[in-house]
């Protein structure tokens, strides 16, 4: 499937910023099961300085600096992106097996899906986390069948509703809630398969603004969104990611774009910085992924 994004994310201050540095998470991704055709991110006002690098995971992210007094910062990424469905996971490998692959052994092989054990910013590790997964996990259930029922529980047992949060959130906090958006999920459901020893990441990207006929609009559309990827250990060989997404409880397909990966939404936020003035600011953000006909 090919596909157009538009993504603005508009900024107005008062008073004026005077000086500002950000960076920028808005290049989707570029692999196997989705191919970058285009990409362009327009600036206004015009940063005096910009650069583009590659962070620790991998992902594209730019870099700007505005040395002139604004109120108002205006940023439009656009772009066109292949997609392809994404491929089965058939394993059967049971969930126990596939945590203690993943523990530290002296003289074991370096997997780089360990770094997604741990803890991070948004997500903790917690004994209450465990409590609200293990009935999804009973002993030598299969990790991929495990892992989806999480997802469809998270679906059942909460609200989507966007005032109930706001960023800065803590997933204990939404856990108690069982109210939240896309963001607050995929953070619950990290932080359960983490606390039970299992690797997953967090995924930041898009939803097609318009299904196809005869198929349900999902949520999060117009909107940037977010899911996660559960790692599920390979025999003697590089293991597979399962992306699942507990808001619309389903498995992502072609419908999806993937913007970036991390460990929470504080390594792949679509645009974070430090601003000097500025105390007062209001944000408006649109989105829209539209089907495009190739050339």
């Amino acid at each position: 499937m090919l596909l157009n994004v538009v993504h603005e994310t508009r900024y107005e201050y008062a008073p004026a910023v005077r000086t500002a540095q950000h960076l920028a998470h808005l290049k989707p991704a570029h692999g196997a099961r989705q191919q970058l055709v285009s990409h362009e991110l327009e600036i206004d006002p015009q940063p005096v300085q910009r650069s583009e690098a590659t962070d620790v995971w991998g992902n594209a992210r730019t870099f700007f600096s505005l040395q002139a007094q604004h109120e108002e910062l205006k940023v439009t990424a656009r772009s066109v992106v292949s997609t392809s469905p994404a491929p089965a996971v058939l394993s059967e490998m049971p969930w126990e097996e596939a945590r203690e692959r993943m523990r530290y052994h002296r003289g074991a092989a370096y997997d780089p899906a360990a770094e997604f054990l741990f803890a991070s910013p948004y997500v903790p590790r917690h004994a209450d986390f465990i409590e609200y997964a293990l009935p999804c996990f009973p002993a030598g259930r299969p990790l991929v069948d495990a892992a989806r029922d999480l997802m469809a529980r998270i679906h059942a047992d909460f609200e989507y509703e966007t005032e109930a949060t706001d960023v800065g959130t803590p997933a204990l906090e939404s856990l108690q809630l069982r109210k939240g958006v896309c963001q607050d999920f995929a953070h619950i459901m990290l932080a359960c398969l983490r606390s039970l020893g299992l690797p997953a990441r967090y995924v930041s990207g898009y939803l097609l603004t318009e299904p196809a006929p005869g198929r349900e609009r999902l949520v999060g559309s117009d909107a940037s969104h977010a899911w996660v990827s559960v790692y599920v250990p390979g025999d003697g060989s590089t293991g597979d990611w399962l992306d699942l997404d507990p808001t619309n409880r389903r498995v992502p397909g072609e419908d999806y774009v993937v913007l970036a990966t991390g460990r929470d939404y504080s390594d792949v936020s679509p645009i974070r910085g430090v601003i000097d003035g500025g105390a007062n600011h209001l944000l408006h953000v649109a989105v829209t992924v539209t089907p495009t006909i190739a050339a």
